[in-house]
């Protein structure tokens, strides 16, 4: 499969996928960050599951993939000081004759590297997100995972943002405050960005 690029929605990419035509589409969307990333793996990658953020909030994914593999690993990010930046596996079938299934997977964050999990076997894929950060994965999946791309955003969380959000939480609290002194005849500041 080659790469393709569309532009989506919150300034995000489609790149990929890499692996097989193998199993049904799923999409995971476009969020903040990603969270933590659960692989179950043996021969192959069996399944993935994404905890995502969505502007400081948890949201989990759906697993895509199937039940088997003896393996399993969980990669916790420290979102929003550490980002994923770089995937990198490989694929193959995993019998003869049948579809190319996603072999291994590395993940980079920019801090750390986790991986490889699975079987390095098979053709190559590499993707580092050039100035942007993972936001969500899409791909095929069915008994095994047949396919994985991504959607990178070209924005990266900073530390305005992560003071815009606690500030956005604060001044809900400073209106509540506010209309509670007014009501008993003072006054009530408040204050927003």
């Amino acid at each position: 499969m080659g790469i393709r690029f569309i532009a989506l929605r919150d300034n995000g990419i489609l790149l990929g996928p890499w692996g097989g035509n193998g199993g049904d589409i799923w999409e995971d969307g476009v969020h903040s960050g990603v969270r933590d990333i659960t692989l179950v793996y043996g021969d192959c990658i069996d399944s993935i599951l994404v905890t995502y953020d969505n502007n400081g909030k948890p949201v989990l994914g759906e697993k895509h993939g199937g039940i088997s593999g003896s393996k399993r690993a969980q990669i916790k990010l420290q979102f929003p000081e550490e980002i994923l930046i770089s995937v990198s596996g490989r694929y193959c079938p995993v019998v003869y004759g049948g579809s190319p299934v996603i072999r291994s997977l590395t993940f980079k964050s920019n801090k750390r590297t986790f991986g490889p999990f699975g079987i390095e076997e098979g053709t190559p894929f590499n993707f580092l997100a050039n100035g942007g950060h993972i936001v969500g994965f899409y791909g095929r999946s069915g008994w095994f995972l047949d396919s994985l791309g991504f959607c990178l955003s070209t924005t990266k969380p900073n530390l305005f943002r992560r003071i815009h959000l606690m500030f956005k939480g604060l001044n809900a609290l400073a209106i509540k405050e506010g209309e509670y002194n007014k009501t008993k005849g003072s006054k009530g500041y408040s204050f927003g960005i």
